[in-house]
């Protein structure tokens, strides 16, 4: 048993966080600092507040990290660290720390796109999933589809052209004047709604790109209109039909390009995979087809550094002092 210990370092937006992984699915440790109460009050996440509320944090979350797993710094053997996607204050301040780290205990440094990370959550969630297979990995900034044909070997079939889905979750909430973070809050609405109740326009975008602007246009028209006219509104029956709309985006798109690449495998990731309508549409169409389907545990879908460690494992690159934050990185 490979018992390399990896320490995984997170700070892309507004969660601090580190992990200690053991070998590629052993995690003993892992723990997150998030800013939500910090972020509330304004409505989204303010880049400069979470930028210095992440110095302040990122050492007290390495110390519990290495604490809660048993360890030490000598101990570790490499650091992972996520260099992009994500806010560049914030990717700035983990990168800093994983970058002195590395250079005083003379040990690898590696460089692990957010995005990525995502994915080998389910790794951690499901010990015995190996690729290939499809992700569908849908957050507040992304939506895409990839073929994953190997550990480092990713083949993108289609992403989103404008708003993410989790952007639109977001947006929505926001005008409705849920809280933030608004996507757990349409998904809590959601289930006393009626899915049904107002036809809201499915995206149409060729193959396996999503766009989710011109729906979050239909669903603002819809509250403005009503408003003007005074008619009454359901926010319970808008969030659900919301939300239905999407997911049945999501989920057909998915299980086109399973069947036209001929993979029996679905993986979720994401922020957005906590979505509990997203979740069950997808296990219950895969169960109808007899596809395998994964999604990780509720605290590896939102921004955690133990999917930062597993993918920092099993990637075959190092990274050097030059390394830098990549706000816009790609998949």
């Amino acid at each position: 048993m490979d018992k390399t210990l990896t320490l995984g370092i997170e700070t892309s937006c507004d969660e601090t966080a580190a992990a200690v992984l053991r070998g590629g699915r052993d995690l003993l440790s892992n723990v997150i600092s998030t800013q939500i109460p910090l972020h509330q009050k304004f409505g989204g996440v303010v880049p400069e507040i979470a930028s210095r509320k992440h110095i302040v944090n990122i050492m007290p979350v390495i110390d519990e990290a290495l604490t809660k797993a048993g360890v030490t710094l000598r101990d570790i053997n490499q650091i992972a660290v996520t260099f992009g996607p994500g806010l560049a204050g914030a990717l700035l301040v983990g990168l800093s720390a994983a970058k002195s780290l590395a250079y005083a205990l003379k040990i690898p440094l590696i460089a692990v796109n957010h995005l990525e990370g995502h994915i080998f959550a389910n790794f951690l969630s499901a010990p015995q999933l190996e690729p290939p297979f499809l992700s569908l990995v849908v957050s507040g900034g992304h939506t895409a589809l990839i073929n994953m044909t190997d550990y480092n070997r990713f083949e993108l079939l289609g992403q989103s052209r404008d708003d993410a889905a989790g952007e639109a979750f977001d947006k929505i909430a926001r005008v409705m004047g849920l809280p933030y973070p608004g996507g757990p809050e349409i998904d809590k609405l959601a289930k006393s709604g009626d899915p049904d109740a107002i036809t809201f326009p499915h995206p149409k975008v060729t193959g396996y790109d999503f766009s989710f602007s011109g729906l979050k246009s239909a669903v603002l028209n819809y509250l403005n209109t009503a408003q003007m006219k005074g008619d009454s509104i359901d926010a319970a029956d808008v969030a659900a039909s919301f939300q239905k709309t999407v997911v049945d985006t999501l989920a057909e798109k998915t299980l086109a390009a399973a069947e036209e690449f001929n993979l029996n495998k679905i993986v979720l990731a994401g922020g957005v995979a906590a979505n509990s309508s997203l979740e069950k549409t997808l296990r219950t169409a895969c169960e109808r087809r007899g596809l395998e389907f994964y999604y990780p545990s509720k605290i590896l879908c939102t921004d955690n550094a133990a999917m930062i460690a597993c993918r920092g494992y099993y990637q075959n690159t190092f990274a050097d002092s030059t390394l830098n934050a990549v706000p816009n990185l790609g998949l």
